[in-house]
């Protein structure tokens, strides 16, 4: 089974940090990475979104993403941000390896610069309506369940 490892930056919403956990737990991911303000546990509206999740599922709050992002990469796992950006990935045409990181950032704002050079890919899920994006929950969701199972 393939191993994923998901990584929120600067997300606000406790209420899609719930869901992350929830969407996480069930695409078996392995480690979530709350980072830069991203809320973390203990905290009420991640815990009523969460389901419980947030009790079972491994995390870690981390101030700067930079270093986890290294370390992973030393690792083997390739970086996969999740971002709308001229040169993303369609994630529909997209192989995934065996070990992949997904990173999702800031609502409104996105991936940072500085993460998206590090990643090894930026992928993008294919908007057919007449809205450019989607909210960052339900982004990771689509993202996680495709990483999964491609």
């Amino acid at each position: 089974m393939r191993s994923i490892i998901f990584l929120a930056h600067n997300v606000r919403s406790l209420w899609n940090v719930g869901s992350f956990f929830r969407t996480a737990d069930a695409f078996a991911v392995e480690k979530i990475y709350l980072t830069g303000y991203t809320g973390h546990p203990p905290r009420k509206e991640i815990t009523k979104t969460a389901l419980g999740a947030d009790k079972t599922m491994p995390w870690e709050h981390v101030i700067d993403p930079a270093d986890v992002v290294r370390q992973l990469q030393a690792d083997g796992w390739t970086i996969a941000s999740l971002e709308l950006h001229p040169d993303a990935i369609d994630i529909q045409r997209y192989k995934p390896p065996e070990k992949i990181c997904i990173i999702v950032g800031h609502e409104l704002t996105g991936v940072t610069d500085e993460l998206l050079k590090l990643s090894d890919v930026t992928l993008k899920i294919p908007m057919l309506g007449a809205k450019e994006s989607l909210n960052v929950a339900v982004a990771a969701g689509i993202a996680l369940s495709y990483i999964r199972f491609a």
